[in-house]
């Protein structure tokens, strides 16, 4: 039986991961991405943690160490997907940061700046470098992971402003690019127990992992957090042929969490 996205070539980006003991969305979305018949071009700074997903999911799989705030390097990811396979049938951009936020009085600018590259400039730059490609095929999905912190009360606030951009901008990239066949959508995922959710917090705050779990388990209507393979299985659907008449969604994979605005 055909995967979902059987023999689609797809870019991941921070499909690596720090330690932790649950998987991360990245690796989450490329492990799913290979169980449908996907072929993974792996992206991440760590060539190491890309080439443990790598050997996780086999295949075709390719590894490509690489900083995506680098805008020569975007254009070499392309370029080597391009050259290996041919075509580009998704860009799944997936980087993101959060260390450092604080509020707006208190926010040092060189942090601003290292969010919003890293989480804005990059998908910028990286739908770029995909989109001629997508646009000569006819074709393409491009996903971007946004945030509940995009549409909620926050009380920092340069990554909030940087998934409320990623919003925006999805919604541009898929009016801009509808005529092309090119289909663009955000996922907006809730409180999801990843390792750069909880180990990063329980290092900062010296506060066990369970603490930390039980606190955020008690912000969701539906009663604990999501897992990456619930935010990996949205990113299937929305790149196969299923969602062929979806774009510019911003899809919420959150536990009911946005339901506590009214």
């Amino acid at each position: 039986m055909a995967g979902r996205l059987d023999g689609k070539i797809a870019i991941i980006t921070g499909a690596g991961q720090q330690p932790g003991a649950t998987p991360g969305n990245g690796r989450a979305t490329a492990m799913r991405f290979a169980e449908e018949g996907a072929i993974c071009v792996l992206v991440d700074i760590n060539a190491e943690w890309a080439e443990q997903t790598r050997e996780m999911i086999g295949g075709d799989a390719m590894v490509v160490a690489a900083d995506v705030t680098d805008e020569a390097a975007c254009q070499d990811i392309v370029a080597r997907a391009l050259s290996k396979f041919g075509r580009i049938d998704v860009l799944h951009n997936n980087v993101g940061l959060s260390k450092g936020d604080r509020a707006t009085t208190d926010l040092d600018a060189d942090v601003w700046d290292r969010i919003m590259t890293l989480n804005l400039k990059s998908m910028f730059m990286l739908c770029k470098a995909t989109l001629p490609s997508m646009r000569e095929n006819g074709s393409g999905a491009i996903n971007t992971i946004s945030s509940t912190s995009s549409l909620s009360m926050r009380p920092t606030v340069a990554y909030k402003t940087s998934k409320g951009a990623i919003n925006t901008f999805t919604q541009h990239i898929a009016a801009e690019n509808a005529r092309y066949g090119v289909r663009a959508n955000a996922i907006v995922p809730g409180l999801i127990d990843t390792p750069m959710a909880i180990e990063r917090r329980a290092a900062e705050t010296g506060r066990s992992r369970e603490d930390i779990r039980a606190e955020r388990d008690a912000l969701v209507p539906m009663g604990h957090m999501g897992q990456a393979l619930d935010v990996a299985n949205a990113a299937v659907f929305l790149a196969s042929d299923e969602a062929k008449y979806i774009t510019g969604v911003l899809l919420p994979v959150d536990g009911g969490l946005l339901l506590k605005r009214g």
